[in-house]
């Protein structure tokens, strides 16, 4: 079960009394915490005091053992949380696979691990008795469909889908950051209920988003010497390529999509309507398509995989030349 499954769902069921956190995400870590926390403490207003907590790299079984078996002095069940609990894993797995079979009723063993293979005979038992909670990065149109949900759920904002894709390209695929940048977009609306496309560049990513704007800009307006300019200021001040190289992409995603819906009988500015363009650009953008030429249009998506390619290491070329090279094949003007 991953962790958005989890958090999504009705906590009525008693929490079984072996629990996994697996996965590198800490921000659904903490949030699946909290709600286990709750489940097993109900009624209490602060559930994580009255968890032990210890340190997986440095605990001993018999430790672990001891404090699982002893009785709370105040009635409730008891919950201890191994923190980086890998290495305690590795040294301690026939124990934990003996435990797993007779585990302390009143009790609940949390191990929070990074891996956790599901072929091991432990992970097969815990499947059995217990519970494993995947806490894993989400990708592509799933973590799209998380912004939205969590942007609806935690903030009481509306977000539609080109806005969660836009947050994605500038803030990058952390959970955390992502729930941070929704936390600040909220409080920037104010009262407004729903979250815009041109809010997103007004409050994530500072100077660096507004100079790949200008550079992105530029290269539409056949101003090529400003672009790569612009380019300059933003490597220089430690911007990687690839991620330029992302919000170049997620740009030109939209402009191949109109063109592909404009070789459809659609007028090329609905097009670009459709295709997600923000509206006060879509006059400069059917321009600079107009001038630009089906021909060279349709190439843009094999630019784009070039560029991203080669970086990956399909070609010798440094990332920066490959970023010029491409401002330069996507410029409706040739430099003189």
């Amino acid at each position: 079960m991953h962790a958005t499954e989890f958090l999504n769902q009705p906590h009525s069921a008693e929490i079984p009394p072996l629990v996994v956190l697996m996965g590198s995400e800490r921000f659904f870590k903490q949030e699946v915490l909290q709600a286990l926390l709750h489940q097993i403490f109900p009624g209490e207003k602060a559930p994580a005091e009255l968890a032990s907590r210890m340190d997986g790299r440095t605990a001993e079984w018999r430790t672990v053992q001891d404090e699982l078996k002893t009785l709370s002095m105040f009635g409730t069940r008891r919950c201890v949380c191994l923190e980086g609990a890998d290495d305690f894993v590795s040294a301690h797995r026939a124990s934990l696979e003996q435990y797993a079979e007779h585990p302390a009723r009143k009790s609940v063993l949390l191990l929070d691990v990074k891996s956790w293979p599901k072929t091991t005979k432990l992970a097969k038992k815990v499947t059995q008795g217990g519970l494993t909670i995947e806490c894993t990065e989400l990708k592509g149109p799933q973590l799209q469909g998380w912004v939205i949900s969590h942007a609806r759920q935690r903030y009481e904002k509306k977000l539609e889908r080109p806005g969660a894709q836009l947050l994605v390209e500038l803030a990058g695929t952390s959970i955390g950051q992502l729930d941070q940048e929704l936390g600040k977009l909220a409080s920037y609306v104010g009262e407004r209920a729903t979250l815009t496309t041109e809010d997103i560049p007004a409050v994530v990513g500072g100077w660096r988003l507004e100079t790949t704007w200008a550079m992105i800009n530029a290269v539409r307006d056949g101003q090529l010497g400003t672009a790569l300019a612009e380019m300059n200021k933003l490597l220089t001040a430690g911007e990687a390529p690839q991620k330029l190289l992302g919000g170049i992409s997620f740009v030109y995603r939209k402009l191949t999509q109109a063109v592909r819906l404009s070789g459809q009988a659609k007028p090329l500015a609905s097009a670009l309507r459709e295709a997600g363009v923000f509206p006060q650009e879509i006059a400069a953008t059917e321009a600079y398509l107009r001038k630009l030429g089906r021909q060279r249009a349709e190439r843009i998506p094999q630019l784009l995989l070039n560029a991203d390619l080669g970086m990956k290491g399909e070609s010798s070329l440094p990332p920066r030349i490959l970023l010029e090279c491409l401002l330069v094949q996507l410029a409706a003007t040739k430099p003189s």
